[in-house]
């Protein structure tokens, strides 16, 4: 699924791609709503009404993905919260390997996440994973986030890459269609994102489950000898 042989530059999403997006799914469908219910005195089902009305409103936008921008809005501070369930964040499996084997392969690999960099802080304090990068990118650092047609120019300010010789991999079809529209010419989507949640469809996009599926040759020679 991808041609290792016509890459440079590995561009690879965070949450639901490097990370389980068990995570953050539990923090904002679950999580959240138990203590937004606390502090303002309601019913958990109120909250979670509320909240999915405040979620939908900023979907999709820089704002959905700011932690300064939901502590102000619902008078919580989130990255308190998000410590409360650290301990739920994961690293998919076949990840550390994946990240090592290219790092060693000499291309350039570069994490390009959605995430506040508050958000991307807590993970990698509790991953490490940020050891095999080149760059940590925020979208929040460009000014756009990853579905706007106009991040990947804004992306190409911070971090030049030939499109050509490039290949992105993320969880949201949204997201894999604004790099597509770009040029990006290779594209990797993520069928299980939450692994305790089914499959996901990835529409016209090539899937893995596995980080293992998509192993560079040398690892793959390396375990033959082994």
């Amino acid at each position: 699924m991808i041609d290792w042989s016509r890459i440079d530059t590995v561009l690879l999403d965070m949450d639901g791609t490097l990370l389980d997006l068990y995570f953050d799914n539990h923090f904002w469908r679950e999580h959240m709503p138990r203590r937004y219910a606390e502090y303002h005195g309601l019913d958990e089902a109120v909250a979670r009404a509320h909240l999915d009305a405040h979620y939908e409103r900023h979907a999709g936008t820089l704002n959905w993905y700011c932690l300064d921008f939901w502590s102000s809005e619902l008078a919580l501070d989130i990255v308190q919260l998000k410590e409360e369930v650290a301990h739920l964040i994961a690293v998919r499996p076949d990840v550390p390997a994946f990240l090592q084997t290219v790092r060693a392969s000499g291309r350039r690999v570069v994490m390009v996440t959605n995430a506040h960099p508050k958000s991307l802080g807590l993970k990698m304090r509790e991953t490490r994973i940020d050891v095999y990068f080149d760059a940590l990118i925020s979208s929040h650092r460009v000014g756009l986030p990853k579905e706007h047609p106009d991040f990947w120019q804004g992306l190409q300010a911070i971090e030049p890459f030939d499109r050509l010789r490039t290949v992105f991999v993320d969880d949201s079809l949204p997201v894999l269609r604004s790099a597509r529209a770009y040029g990006i010419a290779q594209l990797l989507a993520v069928a299980n994102p939450d692994s305790r949640q089914p499959l996901k469809d990835t529409g016209e996009f090539d899937a893995i489950t596995s980080f293992a599926q998509v192993m560079p040759p040398a690892l793959a020679a390396g375990a033959q000898s082994a």
